[in-house]
């Protein structure tokens, strides 16, 4: 990476693109204008992005950056992990957070999820979820009293999806305890269905994160809990680093516990656990991905454990699994060893055409990188010998995603980082509690490139980061980036600049299958471009979920030539000639039935690089 200043850098850029396109103003080749039309309030979002015109009119490029609009979004949080100096195991653990659209109004809403106090706690602090509503301006209103979701619970993650089939997404909230269902009456309202739907639970479980899944694909979404170790006041161990004051235990203190795996029969849940193949007492599971690894058309179920081996749980296609994770190369690290396994996402990220996966680790373990190699049904994680290996190696990564930052059609790595201990720094003085988020750019080739310190004040400040998810709360085509510290605020970090390159957003909605279209393939053929695919998905990341939507970035591509919808029932949908910079609505069945151009900067003949 180069040691030449940021600024040397953009100034580079500027002057190359100067002489390489001369002084006029490129037409958009959509309107024959250098701007796309757009609603008023989105024209405003996007003009506080876009290039500025200089004298002559020739678009300004700005260097990509994210920046904390927390404040100026009217989100006021903060996480209650509910320590008081007891060094309880929970409150390491932190929670999640999500970006959903719950009125359906096409803006991406938030969802933060908190804890609360302990049962023992002297002195008691009312705390709950949040649900800010996004007022397309910028801005965000607290709704959650009156959707109904002000539950006092010690929640942890959560998973978005449209369970029974009514046009509405619901929510799942996983908790130290029993679970909680959101039914999504529309209106604004939710109610608790908790209990008559069968997915609450026991109240001995210590859930973690959860995913939505269409695994038998009958065209109703089934629901994956992920759950981590047996804790209770009354089972608290006393550890401690010094021999002397307590300190917070390690998972391998405690007994695992198994994740749960719940069929929709059609309104109601039945737990398949054991029935599956999936009952695992040792596990002690943070993270679940799910994917389709070897491409059979069936989704498979990826878990992240802690202190004990991962699980790749197979997709028999007959309602049961068998785990795969040793002879996968996924369930250790190259040297055999089990790490604690936190977050998780799939992506193609070299164009192989198969999904490969990343697992967020504890510090002194690096990343997981693992590469599909394709029929052979294995991963190699190529972590140790890259530089992401090591610039991860101090690092403890929570939340993490793949996702397209630059849109230059390759799928970039963000990791949300923090310690668990607060006194890590007095026994491991280079390992802090805070940690910077990460960001690495993908480069091609199976190269990434660390990019954090060029992309804004946000990159540089530690925090104690948990949950991680992304989504274009701003409809302005980039992906912005939303964070959860553990007894701390959160963060909204607006991607400043990401839209100059083009890019298509696309909205599933199912017919014979889920309503969501979850599992649904989507493969584009950019015009002059390289193909590119991702699938519909929920859960990843750590405790939280990004938006439904997918976005791809096609660099400078003029137009798509052609889309292929691959829908969980097995239907098809094909679509030609699309144009760049647009979301469009899939409907399954009937291809595109609703088209919405979207505020972007003037594209530039060549990628923007950060």
């Amino acid at each position: 990476m180069s040691k030449k200043p940021a600024a040397f850098n953009a100034l580079t850029i500027l002057l190359m693109l100067f002489f390489a396109v001369g002084c006029g103003s490129s037409p958009d080749p959509m309107t024959g204008s250098g701007a796309s039309p757009s609603p008023s309030v989105s024209t405003q979002l996007a003009a506080q992005v876009s290039p500025s015109p200089s004298p002559t009119g020739t678009p300004q490029i700005v260097p990509i950056e994210f920046t904390d609009v927390t404040a100026q979004a009217g989100i006021k949080f903060r996480h209650n992990n509910g320590a008081y100096g007891k060094k309880y195991l929970p409150e390491t653990t932190g929670s999640g957070c999500a970006f959903l659209d719950f009125d359906d109004d096409g803006w991406q809403d938030i969802l933060l999820i908190n804890g609360m106090d302990f049962e023992d706690a002297p002195k008691k602090r009312r705390s709950v979820l949040a649900l800010y509503r996004n007022n397309q301006d910028g801005t965000f209103t607290n709704v959650t009293s009156q959707a109904g979701l002000a539950k006092p619970v010690y929640g942890m993650g959560a998973a978005i999806g449209d369970y029974d089939n009514d046009g509405r997404v619901d929510i799942y909230i996983t908790t130290l305890g029993t679970n909680v269902l959101f039914r999504n009456l529309g209106n604004g309202k939710f109610a608790d269905v908790s209990a008559r739907t069968g997915v609450a639970g026991p109240a001995t479980d210590f859930s973690t994160s959860a995913a939505w899944v269409d695994y038998n694909k009958d065209g109703k979404l089934d629901l994956f809990v992920a759950n981590y170790v047996e804790w209770s006041i009354d089972k608290d161990i006393n550890c401690s680093l010094d021999g002397t004051n307590k300190s917070y235990c390690t998972p391998e203190t405690y007994n695992g516990q198994t994740s749960r795996l719940y069929r929709n029969t059609g309104g109601r849940f039945e737990e398949v656990t054991q029935k599956a193949g999936l009952l695992d007492p040792t596990g002690k599971a943070l993270g679940v991905g799910i994917s389709d690894y070897n491409l059979d058309g069936w989704p498979d179920i990826f878990v992240a454990n802690d202190t004990q081996p991962n699980k790749l749980y197979q997709n028999n296609r007959n309602g049961t699994f068998t785990e795969s994770g040793v002879i996968a190369g996924v369930a250790f690290s190259e040297e055999g060893k089990a790490r604690a396994g936190m977050g998780v996402d799939f992506a193609d990220y070299d164009g192989s055409g198969y999904p490969s996966l990343i697992v967020g680790n504890f510090s002194n373990e690096t990343l997981g990188l693992f590469h599909n190699e394709g029929k052979s049904g294995l991963f190699i994680d190529e972590a140790p010998s890259m530089a992401i290996g090591q610039a991860t190696l101090l690092t403890l990564t929570f939340g993490l995603f793949f996702f397209d930052y630059d849109f230059d059609g390759k799928p970039d790595i963000f990791l949300a980082n923090g310690h668990v201990a607060d006194d890590i720094n007095s026994v491991q003085p280079k390992i802090t509690y805070a940690q910077r988020p990460q960001l690495f750019r993908n480069l091609g080739g199976k190269r990434f490139s660390e990019v954090s310190r060029r992309l804004g004040k946000p990159f540089q400040r530690p925090i104690v980061a948990r949950g991680a998810a992304y989504g274009d709360y701003d409809n302005d085509g980039d992906p912005d980036v939303l964070m959860v510290t553990n007894g701390g605020p959160a963060y909204l970090l607006r991607n400043e600049g990401g839209n100059q390159n083009r890019f298509v957003r696309f909205k599933t909605i199912g017919a014979t299958s889920n309503r969501d279209g979850i599992g649904a393939k989507i493969t584009i053929y950019p015009e002059g471009g390289v193909k590119q695919w991702q699938v519909v998905h929920s859960g990843s990341s750590y405790c939280s979920q990004s938006e439904l939507p997918l976005t791809f970035g096609l660099n400078s591509a003029a137009k798509i030539d052609r889309v292929t919808v691959e829908w969980p029932s097995g239907k098809v949908d094909r679509m030609t000639n699309l144009a760049t910079n647009h979301l469009y609505v899939v409907r399954e069945g009937s291809g595109v039935t609703e088209s919405k151009p979207l505020p972007v900067a003037t594209p530039s003949p060549t990628p923007v690089a950060p």
